[in-house]
C-alpha cells in the first residue's frame, strides 16, 4: 500500500500556487492524484468520465481524417489522451497557462507519465488560452493565424464559476465570436462544466454559432454511492 498523502509539487504561478498531490483514498483503495490552485480542486483522476466525454463527443461531431485538434486547459491530461487514441486526429496542440502543470507531464509526475509529451502528434504549449482566443494571432505561437478543426476547452469549473476573472469576458457573446474565429468551417468549440446543462448558455452559443446543443454525461460517484451530472456544451460554426 502506497502512503496516505504525498505533496508531489509545489510552485508559485501568475494566479496563485499550484501544487500536485497523490492520497490513498481509504474507502475506495486507490491512490488518486490531484491538481489544487490554492485550496481550489482543479482535477481529480477519479473523476475523467466528463473530461474522456469532451474529447469522444468533440471530434464524433466531425468527419474526415488528419483533424488538427486544440485543447485548452492540460490538468492531467485525460482529455488529451482521449483525443489522441482517435486516428482521425493528426495534430494535437494543448494550452495551458500553468508551467508547472506542463512540467510534470514533460517529467512523467502524473499518472500517465509521459505519455503525451512522447507523442509525435501533440505539442504543449505555455500561453493564456483566453487571451489567444481574443488575439488575432491565435494559439500557436509557431503558425500565427492558424485554425482547428476542433478547440475543447477544459478551464474554469462553468461559464458561471470561474477560476480567474481573467476569463470572464470569454463566456460571453463578444468572446465567443473571437473564439470562433480560429475554427475552420464547420469546426467544432467544446466546453465541459461541473454543472448540469444551462439553457441560458446554450443559447447564448446558438446566438453565435449555426449550431448549439449541450450533452449532459452521467456518471457514478463512488464516494456519495449516487449518479453525479456534468455537462459538455458544442457548437459548430458555419461550413464553407
Amino acid at each position: 500500500m502506497s502512503a496516505f498523502f504525498e505533496e508531489l509539487d509545489y510552485q508559485p504561478t501568475p494566479i496563485g500556487p499550484v501544487s500536485l498531490r497523490r492520497r490513498r483514498e481509504l474507502r475506495l483503495d486507490v491512490d488518486v492524484f490531484e491538481i489544487m490552485l490554492g485550496d481550489e480542486h482543479l482535477m481529480s483522476s477519479l473523476f475523467t468520465a466528463s473530461e474522456v466525454a469532451l474529447a469522444r463527443l468533440g471530434l464524433a461531431a466531425l468527419d474526415g481524417d488528419g483533424l488538427e485538434v486544440l485543447v485548452g486547459g492540460l490538468g492531467l491530461g485525460y482529455t488529451a489522451e482521449a483525443v489522441l487514441e482517435q486516428d482521425k486526429v493528426g495534430s494535437l496542440l494543448v494550452v495551458d497557462y500553468l508551467q508547472p502543470v506542463i512540467d510534470w507531464h514533460r517529467t512523467g509526475l502524473v499518472p500517465m507519465g509521459t505519455a503525451l509529451a512522447d507523442d509525435p502528434r501533440c505539442r504543449l504549449v505555455q500561453e493564456d488560452f483566453f487571451a489567444a482566443a481574443a488575439s488575432e494571432s491565435g494559439f500557436d505561437p509557431e503558425a500565427p493565424g492558424r485554425t482547428f478543426d476542433a478547440i475543447l476547452v477544459d478551464i474554469d469549473h462553468s461559464p458561471d464559476a470561474l477560476l480567474d476573472a481573467r476569463s470572464e469576458s470569454f463566456y460571453g457573446a463578444e468572446g465567443l465570436a473571437k473564439l470562433a474565429r480560429h475554427l475552420k468551417p464547420g469546426g467544432i468549440f467544446g466546453l465541459w462544466s461541473d454543472y448540469e446543462p444551462d439553457e441560458a448558455f446554450t443559447e447564448r452559443l446558438s446566438g453565435v454559432f449555426a449550431k448549439a446543443w449541450a450533452e449532459p454525461v452521467t456518471f457514478h460517484n463512488p464516494l456519495q454511492d449516487r449518479p453525479f451530472t456534468q455537462t459538455v456544451y458544442l457548437a459548430r460554426t458555419t461550413t464553407a
